[in-house]
């Protein structure tokens, strides 16, 4: 499942989960040129909103037309496909891809990618916590602890803490609180956001406090980077994980700007 939400159109584009990689195998393959002049939107009576390339509805890797759910939707992957220049590069195209693979993959397969987003929370980043120095684990806990307070508060459900790596059970009733929360998020967009927050930060928590408003995308980027950031600030920084970091986090705020857009209407 996480193989197919990551990018559906690998057939075109090479893809692969590591966006270095995925970049370094987009250079492999000839990008197709910009062929379209006028990029519009439209809502249409039968459909709904979609993106117009010289008034020709924009479609999917399966060949469907891109129906969105609103006209702020719509203008986000408009404004993608204005932005691009001789070429068209997907990379550069963040939330016309989650657009794709919501529409593609997870309208008919919510069940599957909820799941997958609910094992996250079984082993969320939050709840393992650096032993020492103590600089790191105030540090964690900084940015941490109001994410698990909001989720204890508002989801009703109490995690349990590990210190180091070492796996830890989380209760029953914990992972079902999620769930009943997840649930009412299944609407294929919303949902492959969520997921794909989930996936960059390895924490379903900090994607729902996202999808919430709890936490704004760069508070909760930071808070998923805690670690590597202190390895950086002690140990120096290496230009390809900084390079891979930088991709990763332009598809963060992709995800969350899609969701704002969302809730626009």
């Amino acid at each position: 499942m996480r193989d197919l939400l990551n990018d559906l159109d690998a057939s075109r584009y090479l893809s692969d989960p590591d966006p270095v990689k995925r970049a370094r195998n987009q250079m492999k393959a000839a990008l197709p040129k910009r062929f379209y002049k006028a990029v519009t939107t439209a809502e249409e009576e039968e459909s709904g909103h979609v993106v117009k390339l010289d008034g020709r509805s924009v479609r999917t890797p399966a060949g469907a037309v891109l129906v969105l759910p609103n006209a702020a939707v719509a203008k986000l992957v408009a404004d993608e496909y204005a932005a691009q220049e001789e070429l068209i590069n997907p990379l550069t195209m963040p939330v016309t891809r989650l657009a794709n693979t919501a529409f593609d993959g997870v309208s008919s397969a919510a069940d599957a990618v909820l799941e997958d987003v609910l094992k996250f929370s079984t082993s969320d980043l939050l709840c393992y916590r650096a032993g020492a120095p103590e600089a790191l684990i105030e540090r964690q806990a900084g940015a941490w602890d109001p994410v698990l307070d909001w989720v204890r508060s508002e989801l009703g459900a109490r995690f349990l803490l590990a210190e180091g790596v070492m796996h830890v059970e989380q209760p029953r009733e914990t992972i079902g609180a999620v769930a009943i929360h997840l649930r009412k998020r299944a609407e294929p967009f919303r949902l492959a956001a969520i997921h794909l927050m989930t996936s960059l930060t390895g924490s379903a928590l900090l994607a729902l406090a996202v999808e919430a408003k709890a936490l704004d995308a760069e508070t909760a980027w930071t808070a998923a980077h805690i670690d590597e950031n202190w390895n950086i600030e002690h140990w120096g920084e290496d230009p390809e994980a900084t390079k891979r970091q930088a991709n990763r986090r332009r598809d963060m705020m992709a995800a969350a700007a899609l969701i704002e857009a969302l809730d626009a209407n």
